[in-house]
């Protein structure tokens, strides 16, 4: 387990500064002057290289990626060029509110495919496998930003359970979940819908394996085989899916977060490309990039804890 650790963090690392170099390529290369954008088409010459100077543009493309990285290394990923104020701090503040929803979201999706999952597959081709094979058809069909423009109009406006939109702080963690509960459940319905449908595979891959007939067999009702043994076995694709939820909807929410005003990371983004803060948008996009790859490092760990035999193979 220890080797096998160790590889996998050499991967992580060399992952996240292939990342990096490609993300300030990419960034850097779109066209556009955010010093003109800033000043206008009209500013004079040696006001904008001025500007330039003084946000670093001026400087080699090596030299300026060395001292972004040498940054991001240290905790400082600069100072924005729209908001003037350390990009750490915008991240941090508009991470208060897309971890939560992006966690609280998937802790929804868990809770609601996994019983869903276990019966469609102990109850295959019946009437309650139909229905629920026709709710996931439903929930990935249906747009999450319909469904939580119906949610606002019946939870919010009509019966006025939840608030329809903003998000008031942490001061008040009641306040905050209820803000929140919403667009969670817009954002979790679809990924419930695809996790129900993959773990239902996954079981009903895994009841016609012969350690499960020979289980039968011996007596084991067919409810205990499902969760005792079929379970953990068809935890791996389902893992897998997990692991590219949470990246979906830590980076993805951002028509939702725009839906429910929501101050999180998809709306930083998004201003920040439109206002050209080409540091902003390298920085945020790196700490998507960041939690994507160390999900994916986290599911390869949980995949060796679920199946041993995966350890031995690498």
């Amino acid at each position: 387990m220890r080797r096998y650790l160790i590889r996998r963090l050499i991967v992580l690392l060399a992952s996240l500064w292939v990342a990096s170099a490609v993300i300030f390529t990419l960034v850097e290369g779109v066209p556009g002057d955010p010093a003109s954008f800033m000043l206008g088409v009209n500013a004079a010459p040696d006001t904008l290289a001025a500007l330039r100077a003084q946000m670093g543009l001026d400087q080699p493309f090596v030299w300026r990626y060395l001292h972004w990285l040498g940054g991001l290394l240290s905790g400082d990923f600069g100072t924005s060029f729209t908001y003037k104020v350390p990009v750490a701090g915008l991240i941090g503040a508009r991470l208060a509110v897309s971890l939560p929803l992006a966690g609280i979201a998937l802790c929804l999706s868990v809770a609601l495919a996994l019983p869903m999952g276990l019966l469609a597959a102990a109850r295959r081709a019946r009437l309650s496998d139909g229905a629920v094979m026709a709710g996931t058809q439903l929930g990935i069909a249906v747009p999450n930003f319909w469904f939580a423009m119906l949610l606002v109009v019946l939870l919010a406006v009509r019966w006025q359970w939840f608030p329809a939109g903003g998000f008031p702080g942490w001061s008040d963690p009641l306040m905050a979940l209820r803000a929140l509960t919403l667009p969670a459940i817009a954002l979790a319905l679809p990924q419930a819908a695809i996790l129900t449908r993959v773990l239902r595979s996954a079981l009903i891959e895994t009841l016609g394996q012969d350690y499960i007939r020979t289980a039968r067999a011996k007596g084991l009702s067919r409810a205990r085989a499902l969760t005792r043994h079929a379970l953990r076995n068809a935890l791996i694709p389902v893992l897998t899916i997990l692991g590219l939820q949470f990246s979906f909807l830590l980076a993805g929410a951002i028509i939702i977060e725009n839906v429910f005003y929501l101050p999180g990371l998809g709306r930083l983004i998004f201003q920040a490309i439109t206002q050209r803060d080409l540091i902003v948008v390298e920085s945020v996009v790196m700490i998507l990039v960041f939690a994507v790859i160390v999900v994916n490092f986290l599911t390869d760990l949980a995949y060796a804890a679920v199946d041993p035999r995966l350890r031995r193979r690498t």
